[in-house]
Order: C-alpha cells, then structure tokens, then sequence
C-alpha cells in the first residue's frame, strides 16, 4: 500500500470535542497527515490550546464555538468551515457526556442531556456537512461509539443508549450516502484514560483493576491510540469500508 494512501493533505477536517482526550488525539492523527482542522467546542480556552497544538505539523486549524446540540449553532459552524477551508471532506463526531446513575436514578432531563449531546450532534453536524461532501465528491465520516455500544452497564443508561444509537445511526448514513461516495463508519473506543474515565476511576469502586483484568493488553489506552484508526477511516484507504463499528480496545471487547 502506497504512502498517497494516507495522505490527507489538501483536506479538512472537522472534529467535535476535539480539543482533549481522544477527539485531541485523531486530530492530532489528521494534522499530521496533512489535514486542516477545525476543534469545535464549548471551551473556546481549550479549544484554542489545541489549535496551537495542532498548527505545530504545517496545517491550517482554527476553533470554534458552538453548541452541537444546538440546530442553528451546527448549521453556522458548518458554514464557518466551509468558508474559511473551502471544503468540508471530513467530520469527526466525538463530542460527549455521560452521567453515571442508574435506570431508576435518572431524571428526564439529565437523560435528554446525555441523548442531546452523545447522538443528536452526531445527526445535526453530519446533516450540516453533507452538502459540502456531496459537492466534494465525497467525504469520510468517523462516529465515536463505545463499549457501550456492545456492552451494557448499570451505571450508563442514558450514555449506552446513545452509543448503541450512533452504531446503527452510522449504518444508516452509510446505506444513505454510498452513493455519494461518503463513507461512514463508528469507532469503539475501550477503556481510555481520559478525563471522563478518571472521574469513573473516582466514582466506581474497583474499575482500574478490573479493566486491566479484562484488556489483554494489560493497560488502559491513551489518546494517541486514536490516531492512526483516525487517518485510515478518513483516507482513500478506507474508500471501500464502509458501515463498520470497530472497536479500538486492547482486546477488551474480545474476551469472554
């Protein structure tokens, strides 16, 4: 396989909640590919430390702020984007929450707020790129799921609905869009050391060791982890995967 293959340079890139953990991570994976990126997010101080991060590999990359879960907000990003890069080739959608409760724990509104933010900005922002992609002849759409979406936990109701709702999300758009040649496929990640996982490390009682217990690859993933799945799924590489839900896990997902 060429090295052309996994040239993004030229592209654009769009990564929501990109600016920390994994989001950080394939945007990172991007820009040194050679795509332009935009960090969208709510913490514009955050977002515009990864934008000084990002510019270190030779790219153009600029932040954002916008609500996803907000219709309007989604829209005049897109358009931001577009305007400023020109074309809108590839759209990551990483941006989420969880609120650790159980079933019977949980309010309806906090259930909205996981809903909202973990699968209606993935329909909202994808929606606002297509036309882009579709007048770019194609484009790469990369989802980021969970082991929730496979798995199920007393814990994360609202959060398991969600990521098992952006898997078939995924192969929906997939189905829709192929023949625009945009390839739509989920990313599962596993146990990452994040922010949001450190808080789980603080809340549930036994989790470290119990998922080093499970990984075979005997610790928790990091945010480069993310990098390379980021730049295979948004390169001609991938132009005939499409639908897929791959989980990036260490083995965790495999184990009985």
């Amino acid at each position: 396989m060429q090295p052309s293959q996994f040239d993004l340079s030229g592209k654009a890139a769009i990564v929501t909640g990109g600016n920390g953990g994994i989001g950080l991570g394939m945007a990172r994976g991007l820009a040194e590919a050679g795509a332009d990126i935009a960090i969208v997010g709510r913490n514009e101080a955050k977002s515009n430390a990864a934008v000084a991060d990002l510019k270190q590999f030779g790219v153009r990359a600029i932040a954002v702020t916008a609500d996803v879960t907000d219709e309007a907000a989604v829209i005049a990003m897109a358009e931001r984007v577009r305007r400023e890069f020109g074309r809108i080739d590839i759209l990551v959608n990483n941006a989420g929450i969880n609120i650790r409760k159980a079933p019977h724990a949980l309010s309806l509104d906090e259930w909205d707020n996981v809903i909202k933010t973990n699968l209606t900005s993935a329909f909202l922002c994808s929606r606002a790129v297509y036309p882009a992609m579709k007048d770019a002849g194609g484009g790469k759409i990369i989802n980021i799921g969970s082991m929730l979406s496979i798995f199920g936990a007393s814990f994360a109701p609202a959060y398991a609905a969600s990521k098992g709702g952006i898997v078939q999300f995924t192969r929906s758009c997939a189905v829709a869009w192929a023949a625009d040649n945009i390839q739509v496929n989920a990313v599962l990640p596993g146990w990452i050391d994040t922010d949001l996982t450190r808080r789980a490390r603080e809340q549930i009682a036994g989790l470290h060791d119990k998922v080093l217990a499970r990984t075979p690859a005997a610790r928790w993933g990091a945010s480069t982890d993310f990098a390379g799945i980021a730049v295979f799924l948004s390169s001609p590489a991938s132009d005939f995967l499409t639908g897929t839900a791959i989980p990036v896990d260490g083995g965790f997902s495999v184990m009985g």
